[in-house]
């Protein structure tokens, strides 16, 4: 298996993608925050005591999303042309979901995984003080689309 970011004497390098002509790529990604029934409750009735906690989560995960560049070294900077966290209470846990679309040279898989674990880190920094034991479980891409290698569809929950 080759790895297109280790050159021939397998050293890191940034892939070389300017020969490269923009498509159309999306791809979502899937997180949770695991955390107690009685912060679920007080995310519903809104009485966290930081605030609006969902609508942190979701400006936190669309911001995220447009500074991947800047977090992960060998990263492109790409244009994030459309990003959305949709965000779901369930009984002990949040369901956050992202989508980002782009018309680029490469995929957005790692800006649609950023963006759900930076809308999970604001979740769990705004409920810490209500439940410190709140954390990120089951990260992942669900899908992409776009590019040379198309379609890919995550066919089970890990």
């Amino acid at each position: 298996m080759k790895f297109t970011h280790l050159n021939d004497h397998g050293a890191a390098h940034m892939v070389d993608i300017s020969g490269k002509q923009p498509s159309v790529r999306h791809a979502t990604a899937h997180a949770e925050v695991a955390c107690s029934p009685e912060v679920i409750q007080s995310l519903r009735d809104g009485t966290v005591p930081k605030g609006d906690v969902l609508a942190v989560a979701r400006i936190a995960g669309i911001s995220a999303a447009k500074r991947v560049p800047e977090l992960l070294p060998l990263a492109h900077t790409i244009g994030v042309h459309g990003c959305e966290i949709k965000i779901e209470l369930h009984a002990d846990h949040v369901v956050i979901d992202g989508s980002v679309r782009t018309a680029d040279r490469t995929g957005v898989e790692m800006e649609a995984l950023t963006a759900v674990t930076v809308a999970a880190l604001a979740i769990i920094d705004m409920v810490k003080g209500v439940d410190r034991s709140a954390y990120i479980r089951n990260c992942f891409v669900t899908s992409k689309s776009g590019g040379r290698s198309g379609t890919w569809i995550r066919n089970e929950h890990p």
